[in-house]
């Protein structure tokens, strides 16, 4: 079954006082595969920027950046998608994948052994540091020899069971060590916790950031972070029957589950930091206030229907969808990590 999937994604700035220049990068394009089509894709921006380039980051997601010489009082940041989506792990066997050890210990180095590129999903990140605790929480999970995939797929469902989901409970600068400690956050943190529990046992583990329905096409389950961007992980478990080639199993431990056609994939990363939305450097601008608006409809292609939205606005907080904006000079960052 595939479903078509529409995503409008707005983001607005109000300041105070004019911004005379601004530069910006944006990770709001969805990726495309076998899996993930991109049927459309338009980025409106208002004021109209000076300049404006696409391309491709060292991860394989488009991104555009664009800067804005003329004074400006707003910046409004409109991405429109429409997706069609086709279940990626519908003939998943997680117990034929190999076993965890085995794939932990062929990315060690060796002198003259070939280079694996996925051991740098292996190591620690800004977001994602290395806690000893998080090896002892992870190691229940993974007992030697057991299959790669079975054993995430129960850290999975151990963090959705032992952790709470509290929307606005932490911003993007919250240390994942105090997550760990009140047991407590939204999909970013939950993303960045699962991350760092398999990294501490060398498995490669990438951050992805996206969209997702409130209900999934396949059961109609509530899902916990729908209507705005989203964040889940891709562990990585080569030679896994019902894994696409590449070896990336997409696991999402806010809901507890395998991503399936309510998922809109939008860029992959080691952690939040490499998969903004949108983040930028300005001159000027004072005090601002920002909101963010995510809608998801149903076009095509499943019995759930109609139009979800999530709306947000907070100047301290950034609104409520998960993003991060940069902004400087002087050098202001709202902060939210809501989802």
């Amino acid at each position: 079954m595939t479903v078509v999937l529409e995503v409008s994604h707005e983001t607005r700035y109000d300041y105070a006082a004019p911004v005379s220049l601004a530069h910006h990068l944006a990770h709001l394009q969805p990726l495309a595969d076998a899996h993930q089509q991109l049927l459309a894709f338009d980025l409106d921006i208002e004021p109209a920027p000076g300049q404006s380039r696409d391309g491709i980051d060292v991860h394989g997601n488009a991104e555009r950046y664009f800067s804005l010489a003329q004074p400006h009082h707003h910046l409004r940041v409109r991405a429109f998608s429409r997706v069609r989506l086709a279940p990626r792990f519908a003939d998943l066997e997680p117990l034929g994948s190999p076993p965890w050890d085995r794939v932990a210990a062929g990315l060690r180095y060796v002198a003259r052994s070939p280079f694996e590129p996925n051991v740098e999903f292996a190591l620690p990140s800004p977001f994602v540091p290395r806690l000893a605790v998080l090896r002892e929480y992870a190691a229940r999970s993974f007992r030697p020899g057991r299959a790669v995939a079975a054993a995430a797929i129960e850290l999975m469902e151990r963090i959705h069971a032992d952790f709470t989901y509290e929307s606005l409970s932490t911003t993007v600068d919250t240390p994942l060590r105090k997550v760990w400690a009140e047991k407590r956050g939204v999909c970013q943190d939950f993303a960045h916790l699962m991350a760092g529990a398999l990294r501490m046992l060398g498995l490669p583990v990438r951050y992805v950031s996206g969209y997702l329905l409130t209900h999934a096409p396949e059961g109609g389950a509530a899902m916990q972070g729908a209507d705005a961007s989203h964040a889940w992980v891709q562990v990585w478990c080569p030679g896994t029957p019902g894994v696409p080639a590449d070896g990336w199993l997409d696991l999402d431990p806010t809901n507890a589950v395998v991503p399936g056609s309510g998922h809109v994939r939008v860029a992959v990363g080691r952690d939040f930091g490499d998969v903004t939305p949108l983040r930028g450097v300005i001159r000027g601008g004072g005090k601002h206030t920002l909101s963010v608006g995510v809608s998801t409809r149903v076009v095509e292609g499943s019995g759930v229907s109609g139009s979800v939205q999530h709306q947000g606005a907070d100047s301290s907080r950034g609104g409520s969808a998960s993003q991060q904006q940069s902004q400087s000079a002087g050098f202001d960052r709202p902060r939210n990590a809501s989802c």
